[in-house]
């Protein structure tokens, strides 16, 4: 769907440097992301590219708003989200130098408390191990204690952890996460004797001069210059609410500007020092630099679509908050961030000393997918390729596939069931051992799921065959509907419920598939006595 008010294209600082390269013109760049914003229905995108030692490209495209004519400048804030993970790695990296923690330090010794389900791993992880995604969680694992927002405490989700079963052995396979980044946030509160948060202000954004960039949604104020989020629901395009990430914001709470990341970008490529204090003034050593864009955890490699064939890696590992990988025979240095509304990329080309930021305000990959492989492409002197183009055919085969997979769980699907047993009979309470409890109740002529400590996730229970029934959330926003289905015991009570999502584009960190919620009953008063076995 098309904008019915033309989106604004907005220069806000441009140096001749990128007019150097001659695969690329300033126009053609500008070009690209123009058609950017049109073809995937992103209101803003801010770009930044920073090119030996200098800022050659800080810009806003678009608006801040659906509907509202504000554009979108350098210094708009956004929701970095996962870019953060950069963040914690080098907070801890700052601390290594210091000799506060080694890197193979045991989490226990510096959080005697913390446990993980398997003893043998809580005896062993070490700090390194918090930031690699192989400590045997599944993907995405324990996400739904702060995502969507929760009310469950920093302490409660460490916690939490514990209960949380493996899904596979200790360091044999990559399995992204963002919990552990959390206790490595309270590693570094640990040990510097400061809060993530206060780290990051003291330590990092302000010898960067990152004046405006901040660790939580809620430091925005009326009339800041902040990139409002934009979702889908039911395929309609909507501005929603920033949503606060805090009870984990080691792992995504960061927002910031392309004129800031920018600063954060040259402090990286040259191996911590600090911009414009000539090698005086370091964030972290050489040493830690090269550590962190080490390859820790090896990954598969995947063979992408034949639209995107020309991104197929030869390598591809992460490193201590960092994604690593090849592309034209250069080292790429990166991370990709997600959170309800925002997405963006950083990149690094260690060799070119090259940086590329790229932050928008909608939930589309190609928003800044297409920018960053554009700009990529301009200064590698690669053959041009229209990747505008490419994500979206990319984008409408894998909907297909998705669609396609749906309608065939809908084909098989025998309509003409009844659930067996009447439907008073489902209704109550349920727990999970590491969430917590779920009620379903009936509300006028509907049944409805709701998580105790998710307000977001409150939807109509809608039957689709046999025992199992569909989650609708109310907050279309979600895209995140999951089946719901209930086993019996022999006496025909229920004896469990599990979730998994009907689609198969729902966002990993909706893990309803690693839930399992038993019936709990409760005494005359409405305590809970004990869960239903």
């Amino acid at each position: 769907m098309r904008y019915a008010l033309a989106l604004l294209l907005v220069v806000l600082s441009f140096t001749p440097a990128l007019a150097q390269v001659p695969e690329a013109s300033p126009q053609a760049i500008d070009a690209a992301i123009q058609r950017t914003l049109e073809s995937f229905e992103v209101p803003g995108i801010a770009v930044a590219v920073v090119k030996d030692g200098k800022v050659v490209l800080a810009k806003g495209y678009g608006v801040r708003k659906q509907g509202e004519r504000t554009p979108v400048t350098p210094d708009t804030l956004f929701g970095i989200a996962s870019n953060t993970k950069a963040f914690t790695a080098a907070a801890l990296a700052m601390l290594v130098d210091e000799g506060k923690l080694q890197w193979d330090d045991r989490v226990i010794d510096h959080l005697p408390s913390f446990q993980m389900h398997d003893s043998y791993v809580t005896r062993e992880l070490t700090v390194r191990d918090l930031l690699v995604h192989r400590s045997g969680l599944g993907l995405g694992a324990g996400d739904l204690l702060y995502f969507p927002q929760s009310t469950f405490t920093e302490e409660e989700i460490v916690t939490r952890l514990r209960r949380i079963p493996p899904a596979s052995s200790f360091r044999s396979k990559y399995a992204y996460d963002n919990i552990l980044y959390l206790v490595a946030g309270k590693v570094i509160e640990k040990a510097s004797g400061k809060s993530w948060g206060a780290f990051m202000r003291e330590r990092i954004f302000t010898p960067l001069g990152m004046r405006t960039s901040n660790t939580s949604v809620t430091a925005f104020r009326a009339g800041a210059n902040v990139a409002m989020p934009h979702a889908k629901a039911d395929g309609v395009l909507k501005a929603i609410a920033p949503v606060p990430f805090d009870n984990n914001a080691p792992a995504g709470g960061i927002n910031s500007s392309v004129n800031e990341l920018s600063r954060w970008m040259l402090a990286q490529l040259e191996r911590g020092v600090v911009p414009g204090t000539e090698g005086k003034k370091r964030l972290f050593s050489e040493e830690q630099s090269r550590e962190m864009w080490s390859a820790q955890t090896v990954l598969p490699i995947r063979e992408p679509s034949k639209a995107l064939a020309a991104t197929r890696a030869n390598f591809s590992a992460y490193g201590l908050g960092w994604s690593l990988r090849d592309y034209r025979g250069y080292k790429l240095v990166g991370h990709t961030g997600g959170l309800p509304g925002y997405v963006s990329r950083v990149v690094l080309v260690p060799e070119l000393r090259l940086g590329i930021a790229v932050l928008t305000n909608q939930e589309e990959r190609g928003g800044y997918e297409a920018p960053t492989w554009t700009l990529l492409d301009a200064y590698l002197g690669a053959p041009a390729t229209d990747w505008v183009a490419a994500f979206k055919a990319d984008d409408v085969e894998r909907e297909a596939k998705a669609q396609a997979k749906v309608a065939a769980a809908n084909s098989g699907r025998n309509a003409q069931s009844k659930p067996s047993l009447p439907m008073d009979a489902y209704v109550g309470k349920y727990r999970d051992a590491w969430y917590g409890d779920v009620a379903i109740s009936k509300e006028g002529e509907k049944w409805v799921l709701r998580f105790s400590r998710t307000p977001a996730l409150t939807g109509t229970l809608e039957h689709w065959q046999y025992d199992t029934f569909v989650a609708k959330w109310k907050d279309r926003t979600l895209n995140a509907d999951a089946y719901v289905s209930f086993s019996l015991k022999p006496d025909g009570s229920i004896g469990e419920m599990r979730m998994q999502p009907v689609s198969p584009l729902t966002d990993f960190s909706y893990d309803f598939q690693d839930l399992l919620f038993t019936p709990v009953k409760e005494d005359a008063a409405g305590a809970v006595a004990r869960p239903v076995h």
